[in-house]
């Protein structure tokens, strides 16, 4: 029996982790770049993120619950889930509807707040970093060095340094900002796994439609 027991444990494989809602060490406010998350995968996937009267910049990827080493995702919680009508609300802030349910359901029911007040914080968040404007003026798309975009957000963020934002690219374009909240919204340093800055010097941007 015992033997049978173990195959059939091999068989199925490491048993998923269990994360408990609200037990994290802080917070990473992701924020995509949509004309590039378009050119990339949304045009193809028919997103009103994409839409040509869109006008979407610097949009809200999640904010995410994170450990020192790791992070939580798909946490059980007690409360209703957000409704059709509390996504649509958000479309503003994350681009879509579909993308703030799919971020509540992974990165907010570990944050042990109900989705009103989740979506409340993370547009608070939100509101509390400054997007370089000078981004929204571009007129074609450029390449240029990752680190540029870093230096436009530390320039117009008092107190915002290099270790607690990071720059991502994907599929050689710049993809997201990253920057590190404390529980309370306060900048503090990333962690380790974070902190995994792009070190192209010719990226990819493209500019708001």
């Amino acid at each position: 029996m015992f033997r049978l027991l173990a195959m059939l444990l091999v068989l199925a494989g490491p048993l998923k982790a269990q994360h408990t809602a609200g037990e994290f060490d802080y917070y990473v406010l992701s924020l995509s770049w949509s004309p590039n998350w378009c050119a990339i995968e949304g045009d193809s996937r028919g997103s009103p993120q994409c839409d040509d009267d869109a006008d979407f910049g610097w949009v809200l990827h999640g904010l995410w619950p994170q450990y020192e080493d790791g992070w939580p995702a798909d946490c059980r919680h007690s409360f209703r889930n957000p409704s059709r009508t509390d996504t649509a609300a958000m479309a503003d802030l994350f681009g879509s509807s579909g993308s703030a349910w799919h971020q509540w359901n992974k990165h907010g029911s570990c944050s042990g707040l109900s989705p009103d007040d989740y979506y409340a914080l993370a547009r608070t968040a939100y509101g509390r970093i400054t997007r370089p404007a000078v981004l929204r003026d571009l007129d074609r798309s450029v390449t240029l060095p990752a680190s540029l975009i870093e230096e436009a957000f530390m320039r117009d963020n008092e107190g915002l340094d290099a270790d607690e934002i990071t720059i991502t690219c994907r599929a050689d374009r710049i993809q997201e900002a990253r920057i590190c909240l404390t529980r309370d919204l306060e900048l503090r340093d990333c962690g380790a796994d974070v902190r995994r800055d792009c070190d192209l010097d010719d990226a990819l941007f493209d500019p708001v439609r």
